[in-house]
């Protein structure tokens, strides 16, 4: 081999062990049983999340919405729930860097009919300036329902960290609104796919935390380098965006 071939060899990942078609299946097969377990945990997770009890919360805290204030209650855009992602804003910073995790799952929620099909609204309340954000949202193309809840933050998450991510679900009795359920950090990893298939890989996310073997090649890690959804300074979904040719500046046009 040549000194380049060599170096080439030097940085390739390891590999898994190599079997017959028979012992994959095998211990394939194994594994199943292990999914199938876990399957049935999460839906009875989700069963007992349907049967925890609900908090009111006051149906005419103030967000801000395109065409200025709007309540809460009308964020629900007359279905009978909502699902709100609490987006984290850092004011006053660019495009570059804005949220690198709060950009990642708000990038895979697209499709919205199948929620509205079972009566569920979802919306970003961004937890910065309205037209700060909004113009981030148009920089990423995103076509979600987008409030800013710098009026009332405080009242919409008591008890939690305001400035965290957050994802909160909502349930309107007719001008009454209920609070169900909220989760952060890990939790809402539920909004996106990208994750989700990277674990079906042999390397699978690549992150310094995971359980894999020695010699898996692993993504930046340190926390400068936020796990991998940073890259080259700035959140990952960026990059195309400015390729396309879209400004990214978020202060006003003179």
């Amino acid at each position: 081999m040549t000194d380049q071939e060599n170096r080439t060899a030097e940085r390739a990942p390891a590999l898994p062990a190599v079997a017959d078609r028979a012992t994959f299946h095998a211990e394939l097969d194994k594994l199943r049983l292990r999914e199938k377990t876990h399957t049935r945990e999460g839906d009875a997770i989700t069963a007992a999340r349907r049967r925890l009890p609900m908090v009111e919360v006051a149906a005419d805290l103030e967000l801000t919405g395109p065409d200025g204030p709007v309540s809460l209650l009308e964020a629900f855009e007359g279905r009978r729930q909502l699902i709100a992602y609490y987006f984290m804003w850092h004011h006053g910073h660019p495009a570059a860097e804005q949220c690198e995790g709060c950009t990642w799952v708000t990038t895979q929620v697209e499709e919205l009919s199948y929620l509205h099909s079972r009566d569920i609204t979802y919306a970003v309340f961004c937890q910065g300036p309205y037209e700060a954000s909004r113009r981030y949202r148009e920089f990423m193309g995103w076509g979600v329902p987008w409030y800013s809840a710098v009026p009332s933050l405080d009242a919409l998450l008591v008890g939690r960290h305001v400035g965290m991510m957050h994802l909160v679900c909502y349930l309107r009795d007719g001008d009454r609104v209920f609070e169900t359920y909220w989760t952060t950090l890990r939790g809402v990893e539920a909004m996106d796919y990208s994750y989700a298939l990277m674990d079906l890989t042999v390397y699978g996310r690549q992150e310094l935390w995971e359980d894999s073997p020695s010699g898996w090649p692993r993504v930046q890690g340190t926390p400068a380098d936020h796990v991998g959804l940073r890259s080259n300074g700035r959140p990952i979904p960026q990059w195309s965006r400015l390729e396309a040719g879209r400004s990214d500046g978020l202060t006003p046009r003179p």
